[in-house]
């Protein structure tokens, strides 16, 4: 008597439902993972400039003219996720704000720091959860 091998119908239904459900569950954490990496672009870059802020303030005795090229407290440039600006109308002689807008798919993600070291989360995309306390906010939910 001759014996067929291979798979029957319901042992590959079986296994592409398991496969399907995997995904399901993997697929979301491996997205919230990647936009955790994203965010360290701006979390990195917003305390850099702080340091140099405070570099710039030391020398200068004002912040006014900080983050201007040339000066020790340049705009860092050529970000993939984020654009770091310092609006002009938050410099002043003892106070500065530097600010940190996300683009591509974290456009509507702002955060931002300040002379007194806080770090706000001014606004997120839709979606996102807002931070119940002053913090940069570190996944989609609102946790920081």
């Amino acid at each position: 008597m001759q014996r067929n091998s291979g798979f029957t119908l319901i042992e590959v239904m079986v296994t592409m439902a398991i496969i399907a459900i995997l995904a399901a569950i993997a697929l979301p954490n491996y997205s919230n993972y990647v936009v955790r990496g994203k965010l360290q672009e701006a979390i990195s870059n917003l305390a850099g400039m702080r340091t140099k802020m405070e570099l710039y303030f030391q020398d200068n005795r004002t912040f006014v003219g900080a983050c201007a090229a040339g000066t020790v407290a340049p705009l860092p440039s050529g970000l993939k996720y984020f654009n770091i600006t310092c609006p002009a109308a938050s410099l002043a002689a003892t106070t500065y704000l530097v600010q940190a807008d996300g683009l591509a798919d974290l456009a509507g993600l702002t955060l931002t720091i300040d002379q007194a070291n806080v770090r706000r989360t001014v606004s997120v995309p839709s979606g996102w959860g807002m931070p119940s306390t002053n913090c940069w906010v570190a996944k989609k939910t609102g946790e920081c």
